[in-house]
């Protein structure tokens, strides 16, 4: 022991009174670390910043491993250093290991201030994990070092070690993440990116900086580190040598492919299981929803009623700070970027109460498409229509509890989803018949996780029990025995249905009801449902109805969009399709295939003869407005006609038509669905401390409703959407 004591406290002295060593250790990376924060606009962007020290940590870790340690060994054999060593007499590991110390020694108070910097010259709050990050820093500078000493030992001369250093530090600085974020590139330049030890190195101080993450989040990057280090010892200690006379063979440089072993295997694994690139895209969405905006001179429509005409609101952290009702004066103390607004309204995204994730909305020629999972794709699409929020009123179970998941962990970007699971109806009821469209050897299946049909009261109890243990959002159920108009179906039993609504409120779950006639609403009102979807299709509701539902506290959802979509199928016309937000998001092929069937199909009915319907449903939804409802937007999309994307926009064009004034109609898409879906702590409005989810429109939606499709940005949970990459996730 008392060889490396020795040795470990002369390296120590030598390298304090080296400057080279102090100015590379701290000088030097001290000059990129406030090149890349200004860059990056760190002093708004905490998450920026917390990249930036990580971006300039790895800089000096392999920096420090490959020059520090290799390089400067390879000198000193060369200037005969070494061979004084040797004569002492003294062995090779006291020396390596005395190296790998001292970079620690100088290395770890670099981490210190470039702390201390953010956090004083950029208001950057320390990572949570201080003790995480330091853990993992030394993790990957004693392993880089210890390669730096493989290098010193195969390498014959400087030039060669140079030669070698190059080709293992400069893939490894720019594919790694460090210098460009691995997110922008392609899927196989990521793949190789982890073959690479640098690359686990990165992503581990990046998930502890930004993601808050501990050590523990990434032993397997810390385990492939330290072996690797081990090997690296060992083969530094059996190949070190004292004098540049002393040669090594050729063949003994494939040893450097010995300490590459652990992360060979790692790039193999992560190459088929994709875990590290899917974890180093969340961390990004992490990083971005971390920057602080303030959005000045903008119209605030706040949610529930009330506006502000020319305010500011102030985004930290992914949360709304500040909503102010004039721009201060002064802007810059704010430290966050200005986001000039002038003539632009600010508002609660959009929620679409009502949709079927399942459904295409429309007709595909090919009909393998149908079976094509495309939930993402469809809540990519809401999200660049500005619909930052759905509610799943049938669906398959596990399908959209994992959309759910995938959305709420920051595997994609996508409407935040709200899952009502598989709908309660009767043995032959709706939705049932839907099912006929799929094979024999698939039916049972798909019952199971579309379907609850319970026989007895207490089997509807259990049901609606395992659904609250699977972590469903709200529980749907079907009154409608159906018309002569759209089909005859049996209707679930009232007793069923009320036992259904009864367990669910116990449980503390909204409930949904799928209502076709006034006999519907009226018992779904007597057994309490939190919300009734459609309504009375062939029936005109009566004031005294609303009036009951109103002093009820149930919402109405009169999804008049799925009653055009239905009347524009069945006559033939596609004019419902010439949305130009609906053909950006909306899938061509199925855009295409569904003008072409309508082309092609006789249609026995004009959509003119649909219009006394349709005039019905418009004066429900006035008298229901008069009589203080609550009312919300949903529009049924995956029916026929009604194509996932810009639904709400169209749902509150139909509504302001019928004579809802449009601040109010507004508010249904906005405040009032999130009161339905109890999350209006913290989506719904625009107020201190909810999630920063919010759309940016050009015009005032007010004065026009149209302008809800003149999207300007959309900002998800604080972070700005690019809306031209949203679909680019879902290609092979």
């Amino acid at each position: 022991m008392k060889p490396y004591l020795a040795q470990i406290q002369s390296t120590v002295k030598l390298m304090l009174r080296d400057r080279s060593v102090l100015f590379f250790n701290y000088m030097f990376p001290m000059i990129f670390f406030f090149v890349f924060a200004e860059v990056f606009q760190a002093g708004s962007n905490p998450g920026a910043m917390s990249q930036v020290v990580a971006t300039v940590l790895i800089l000096g870790v392999l920096a420090n491993g490959f020059f520090g340690a290799g390089m400067r060994t390879v000198t000193d054999r060369e200037t005969n250093v070494l061979r004084r060593f040797k004569v002492a007499p003294i062995s090779a590991a006291p020396i390596i290991v005395a190296s790998m110390v001292s970079g620690l020694v100088a290395f770890l108070p670099t981490v210190v201030l470039f702390l201390v910097l953010s956090k004083i010259v950029y208001h950057s709050p320390l990572p949570p994990n201080l003790l995480s990050l330091f853990l993992f820093v030394a993790i990957g500078l004693v392993t880089f070092r210890a390669m730096g000493m493989i290098i010193a030992a195969v390498a014959n001369s400087a030039q060669e070690a140079n030669i070698i250093i190059q080709i293992l530090y400069l893939p490894m600085l720019f594919l790694s993440g460090a210098t460009f974020p691995a997110s922008i590139m392609p899927d196989w330049v990521q793949n190789v990116a982890h073959f690479l030890p640098a690359t686990y190195l990165f992503e581990g101080l990046k998930g502890i900086m930004v993601g808050g993450e501990s050590v523990l989040a990434h032993w397997q990057s810390a385990a492939c580190l330290l072996l690797a280090m081990a090997v690296a010892l060992f083969i530094g200690v059996k190949l070190f040598r004292w004098e540049k006379e002393e040669k090594i063979a050729g063949a003994a440089k494939l040893w450097i492919l010995a300490v590459l072993a652990p992360f060979v295997i790692m790039g193999v694994y992560q190459a088929k299981t994709q875990q590290d690139v899917l974890k180093a895209r969340v961390i990004d969405r992490q990083a971005m929803r971390k920057r602080s905006r303030l959005f000045t001179n903008v119209r605030v429509f706040v949610g529930n009623g009330s506006i502000i005409q020319d305010g500011a609101v102030l985004v930290r952290d992914g949360k709304i700070a500040q909503v102010f009702n004039n721009t201060p004066a002064d802007t810059k103390s704010f430290n966050a970027t200005i986001e000039e607004s002038a003539g632009k309204t600010l508002m609660p995204g959009f929620i679409d109460m009502h949709v079927h994730l399942g459904a295409p909305g429309g007709v595909y020629k090919d009909q393998s498409k149908y079976a094509t999972d495309a939930g993402q794709r469809r809540l990519a699409a809401y999200l660049y229509s500005g619909v930052t929020a759905v509610r799943s009123t049938g669906d398959f179970l596990d399908s959209v509890l994992r959309y759910r998941q995938a959305i709420a962990s920051d595997h994609y970007d996508g409407a935040e989803v709200f899952a009502c699971g598989p709908l309660f109806t009767a043995e032959g009821g709706h939705p049932e018949e839907l099912l006929k469209n799929f094979p024999s050897n698939m039916r049972d299946a798909a019952k199971k996780q579309f379907l609850r049909q319970p026989k007895t009261a207490a089997e509807a109890d259990t049901q609606v029990d395992a659904l609250k243990k699977d972590g469903v959002d709200c529980i749907k159920s079907v009154l409608e025995a159906g018309n002569s108009e759209w089909g005859l179906m049996n209707r679930f039993d009232t007793g069923l249905y009320k036992a259904v609504v009864s367990e669910a409120t116990k449980d503390g779950l909204p409930t949904a009801t799928h209502t076709g006639s006034l006999a519907d609403m009226e018992v779904a009102i007597d057994a309490g449902t939190s919300s009734i979807e459609h309504g009375a299709m062939m029936e005109e509701v009566g004031a005294e109805v609303f009036e009951k539902m109103k002093s009820r506290n149930i919402a109405y959802d009169p999804t008049l969009s799925v009653y055009e979509g239905l009347a524009a199928f069945r006559s033939g016309g596609a004019k419902l399709l010439d949305n130009s937000l609906l053909q950006t998001v909306g899938p061509a092929d199925l855009l295409a295939d569904t003008r072409a069937y309508l082309k092609a199909e006789k249609s026995a009915k004009t959509f003119d003869s649909y219009q006394p319907l349709l005039a019905r449903l418009n004066q429900n939804l006035l008298r229901a407005y008069k009589a203080g409802v609550l009312l919300i937007t949903g529009s049924d999309a995956g029916n026929m006609m009604v194509v996932h994307g810009p639904t709400v926009q169209h749902e509150m064009e139909l509504w302001v038509k019928a004579g809802i004034p449009a601040a109010d109609v507004l508010q249904a898409a906005t405040y009032n669905a999130a009161k339905v879906l109890r999350a209006d702590k913290r989506i719904g409005l625009i107020q201190p401390g909810y999630d920063a989810t919010f759309v940016l429109l050009d015009g005032d939606p007010v004065q026009d409703i149209g302008n809800t499709e003149h999207i300007s940005a959309v900002f998800f949970r604080g972070a700005h959407i690019d809306r031209t990459d949203l679909f680019d996730q879902f290609k092979d």
